[in-house]
């Protein structure tokens, strides 16, 4: 009887090299601030300088300013003139300056007051 000649093992067929793909480009290393809070590049439309009104310039001044500047200087204004309400500190207590801005009424919430605040701002 003869005996079967082994055949040599048949080598596996090399994979083609993969062809370099467009893939999603790599995100921007996160920056972490001192108080570990992830650093944000802020929205341009929020940047973008506006135009006060009148009456809106007597509380955060004539200058163009970005809508999160008007916001932070009518916050300021609050505080210093202590107009939030004592039982809910959401609401908001006009004076004469922020009557004229809150179109005449007495108390707003601190969500109404931005959406009022919106009104009194146009482009540059």
């Amino acid at each position: 009887m003869a005996t079967a000649a082994k055949k040599p093992a048949a080598k596996k067929a090399a994979a083609p090299a993969k062809t370099p793909t467009k893939s999603a480009p790599k995100a921007a290393p996160k920056k972490i601030t001192a108080t570990g809070v992830v650093a944000r590049k802020p929205n341009a439309a929020f940047m973008k300088e506006m135009k006060p009104s009148a009456t809106l310039a007597a509380v955060v001044g004539a200058a163009p300013l970005p809508r999160t500047e008007v916001t932070k200087k009518v916050w300021e204004y609050i505080k210093k003139h202590d107009l939030q309400n004592p039982a809910n500190k959401r609401n908001i207590l006009a004076d004469e300056k922020l009557k004229a801005v809150f179109d005449g009424k007495k108390e707003v919430t601190m969500f109404e007051m931005t959406k009022l605040i919106s009104a009194h701002l146009s482009n540059v």
